[in-house]
């Protein structure tokens, strides 16, 4: 199988959510149902127009599962199976659950443009039908700039720019141009069973997981207890678990965040053209265990 790492075209983007992503459907994590993550959302190349006049186009959208009432009490459905959100996917404009509001994406007949095609899916991490889905993301552009200002005067990895990437060898590295070597992304995924340990042997996780998200992991703690709501302060004290004692670099806003949106399993990450999804093993080989067909041919 093919190690070639690039940008995925919006041809080939359409042909695996038509073709290939519906058969990954009965491995998606049973938390991802028509109604169970307030929202999906979708992000395009481009930005596309919505319907409402001298309004901005938008290159990202979410949209809810549920419509709900003044009250926040749940009044429509706004999936009502999964194949309805998988045609929101192949088909974001023809099947936008928004429908009827003027912020639906605008009627791909009445353009004289493409219909957009997702260059990445999401799902929310704020739940209708569990407490939340606690997420760490560790990404190899961090690790990579971490090492790069280890080797600067400064040290400040935040501040890392391309002169200074390109001064240790990293944009040089496989894979050439990118902000990171596959060693980086190899140490993200060690990282990532590191965080996984410490959910269940510090916090007696039941149920973690470790999905490969195309450049790093994403490590999620599943627990359905309500009382174990982690309030802002509790995952400050987790970021800090993390960063200072364990030393590992894990992204702290996405730990804080419970709005925030991650990958869906099974989508395609376009940056890279590979197909992020749950793994079992640090050893798992992303140059060609996460390649998608398109790229076999």
């Amino acid at each position: 199988m093919t190690g070639e790492w690039r940008e995925s075209t919006r041809e080939e983007l359409h042909t695996y959510y038509i073709e290939t992503f519906p058969n990954h459907l009965d491995a998606l994590p049973s938390f991802l149902t028509a109604s169970g993550p307030k929202q999906y959302a979708i992000a395009f190349r481009e930005a596309y127009p919505i319907r409402k006049q001298n309004a901005p186009d938008r290159s990202f959208i979410r949209r809810d599962t549920w419509q709900t009432s003044n009250s926040g009490e749940r009044t429509i459905q706004q999936f009502g199976s999964v194949e309805d959100l998988v045609e929101f996917i192949q088909y974001p404009a023809r099947y936008d659950p928004a429908q009827g509001s003027n912020y639906a994406l605008a009627d791909p007949d009445l353009l004289e443009r493409p219909e957009p095609r997702p260059d990445a899916v999401y799902y929310a991490l704020d739940h209708w039908e569990r407490p939340w889905v606690l997420a760490v993301d560790i990404d190899a552009k961090d690790i990579a700039a971490q090492r790069a200002s280890s080797e600067s005067s400064d040290g400040k990895a935040d501040d890392v720019g391309t002169e200074q990437l390109r001064a240790t060898g990293i944009l040089d590295s496989p894979p050439e141009g990118y902000p990171y070597t596959f060693d980086d992304i190899e140490q993200a995924l060690e990282y990532g069973f590191a965080v996984q340990d410490i959910f269940e042997d510090d916090f007696e996780a039941d149920e973690t997981m470790v999905v490969y998200s195309g450049q790093g992991c994403h490590v999620y703690l599943l627990d359905e207890d309500r009382e174990h709501h982690y309030d802002e302060q509790s995952r400050e004290v987790i970021n800090d678990l993390f960063l200072e004692e364990y030393e590992i670099p894990i992204d702290p806003v996405v730990t804080a965040d419970r709005r925030r949106v991650m990958r869906l399993p099974y989508s395609i990450h376009a940056d890279v053209s590979r197909v992020v999804q749950p793994i079992d093993d640090p050893g798992f080989d992303f140059r060609t265990e996460a390649t998608p067909e398109f790229l076999e041919s």
